[in-house]
């Protein structure tokens, strides 16, 4: 039986169980919900289902993974056909859906775009850049042991122009300008594990240019393009500056937000990795790969009166 052994902080004393579940055993909320309702989840040795409960400081939360044989994961299953942007014979780009990991994490280690890619192309993927479980959108996997390593290098020494879209939500008096850049560095937040904190000249130099869309109130539709590769960089560029992306309670953002007087809700942090621009690792080649708007962009987009084409 495998299971996680979390113990409740003073950050996040107060938190909902699913919500402290997801975030301290790096699940999707999804997943920690579907483990809270078929029992698999013990607060101070007795069993809770209830997702809302309220954790508290000290307090320890049991997350059984696999019960009866079966491994909780099992339940995110691969799409019937994963959408292939691009394929040769030296790599592919693939749209990865949000709510799944590039690769396993201490809460999963199966059902992963590594795993599912690997199946896809009957081979071992080469894994050579990540996105957060909940962005969706463009993902690349080397096919050969050469293209791989041309790929990994060209993301590290920042060759590859990546571009992605976020709706942003406002907080207080704050409003993002037309257009600019942001240019402070990344480091670990020391008061809340896994968050990222954007600040002058503490951490990691990272820089982000970015372009606002179209805006309505606290809504807005950003370009995003980081000239860097720092974790959570476009998370914490844009929480720093008061415009978090909407559904990203770990920097601040809510997940239903009000929209021509009807509350609307967002079940995962609204990031999408929109385009990369790269040359082919073998050929020189240079490509522009691009994957489609998911629907929770696409509901932003049409709220905001643009139209879902390329140009987006």
């Amino acid at each position: 039986m495998r299971q996680l052994a979390l113990v409740v902080s003073t950050e996040d004393e107060g938190e909902r169980l699913d919500r402290f579940i997801a975030r301290a055993g790096s699940l999707a909320r999804g997943e920690a919900r579907r483990i809270l309702e078929r029992g698999g989840v013990w607060v101070e040795e007795r069993r809770v289902k209830v997702a809302s409960k309220p954790v508290w400081r000290g307090q320890r939360v049991k997350v059984v993974l696999e019960e009866g044989g079966a491994r909780a994961t099992q339940e995110r299953q691969r799409p019937r056909a994963l959408k292939i942007v691009h394929q040769d014979a030296s790599f592919i780009a693939v749209e990865k859906p949000p709510f799944v990991p590039t690769q396993a994490t201490p809460g999963s280690d199966r059902g992963t775009m590594l795993e599912w890619v690997s199946e896809l192309i009957g081979a071992p993927a080469g894994l050579v850049h990540r996105l957060d479980q909940e962005t969706s959108g463009l993902l690349l996997f080397g096919k050969t042991r050469e293209a791989t390593s041309a790929l990994a290098a060209a993301f590290r020494e920042r060759t590859v122009e990546k571009r992605y879209l976020a709706a942003t939500w406002s907080l207080g008096e704050a409003r993002l300008p037309a257009e600019g850049e942001f240019a402070l560095s990344i480091g670990p937040d020391p008061s809340r594990k896994g968050r990222y904190l954007a600040s002058e000249g503490r951490g990691l130099p990272a820089k982000t240019r970015f372009r606002v869309l179209a805006s309505e109130g606290r809504l807005s539709l950003v370009d995003l393009r980081p000239e860097t590769g720092r974790t959570h960089q476009l998370r914490a560029h844009l929480a720093a500056v008061g415009a978090p992306i909407i559904g990203d309670t770990l920097y601040g953002a809510p997940r239903e937000v009000e929209l021509g007087g009807a509350p609307v809700s967002f079940e995962r942090v609204v990031l999408h990795a929109r385009e990369l621009r790269l040359k082919h690792p073998m050929t020189g080649e240079l490509l522009t790969l691009r994957a489609a708007l998911p629907s929770e962009l696409l509901f932003v987009v049409e709220r905001l009166g643009l139209s879902p084409s390329d140009e987006l």
